[in-house]
C-alpha cells in the first residue's frame, strides 16, 4: 500500500474515532460533530499534502532533500563520496533505519531523522528499500535516499566534488 493510501486510512480512523468521542445527543446539533470533523480533515489535508513533498535536488554545490516536514542542505564537498554506495537493505541490514529521532514512518516511506541499525544517525528519505544511495557525511553522519536515478546522482555529486576540489 502506497504512504498515501495509509495517510487516508489514518484519516478515515480518524474521523471514526471523532464521531465515537464526540456525542451527538446534546440536541443534536450538527456543530456538535462539525468542528472536529472539519479539523480532522483539515489535518488529513496537511498531512496528503506531506506525504507527497519529495524532492531531491543540487543547487550549485549545495545537496538539498525535501521530504514531508523536513529539508536538509548539505555542501558537496561535506560529503564523504568515496564511501557512498548503492545499497539493498534486505542485504546491508546495518544501513536500515531503526529508531525514530524525528520523522515519518509509514509502509513505503521513512521521512526525516532516524538512527540506523549500525548506530549511525541519518536523515533518511526512502521509498524503495532495493536502490538505496548511502551518502556518508564527514561528521560520522548519514544520508540515506532513494532517487529514481541513485547512479546518476551519485555520478553527478562525484563531478561537483572533484569541480569544487579544483577551485
Amino acid at each position: 500500500m502506497q504512504p498515501l493510501a495509509w495517510a487516508v486510512l489514518l484519516g478515515v480512523m480518524l474521523v471514526v474515532a471523532t464521531g465515537l468521542v464526540v456525542p451527538l445527543h446534546r440536541s443534536g446539533s450538527a456543530s456538535n460533530w462539525l468542528v472536529p470533523l472539519l479539523v480532522a480533515a483539515a489535518l488529513l489535508a496537511a498531512l496528503s499534502l506531506a506525504l507527497r513533498r519529495r524532492r531531491i535536488a543540487i543547487d550549485g554545490t549545495r545537496l538539498r532533500v525535501a521530504s514531508t516536514f523536513y529539508t536538509r542542505r548539505i555542501a558537496v564537498r561535506e560529503l564523504d563520496l568515496d564511501r557512498a554506495r548503492i545499497v539493498d537493505l534486505a542485504e546491508h541490514d546495518e544501513f536500515a533505519p531503526r529508531l525514530k529521532i524525528n520523522g515519518y514512518g509509514l509502509p513505503g516511506l521513512r521521512s526525516g531523522h532516524y538512527r540506523l541499525r549500525n548506530g549511525v544517525r541519518a536523515f533518511c528519505l526512502l521509498t524503495d528499500s532495493e536502490r538505496v544511495l548511502v551518502l556518508p557525511q564527514r561528521d560520522g553522519r548519514c544520508l540515506l535516499l532513494s532517487p529514481e536515478k541513485p547512479q546518476a546522482l551519485l555520478a553527478r555529486l562525484r563531478e561537483l566534488a572533484v569541480a569544487d576540489r579544483r577551485g
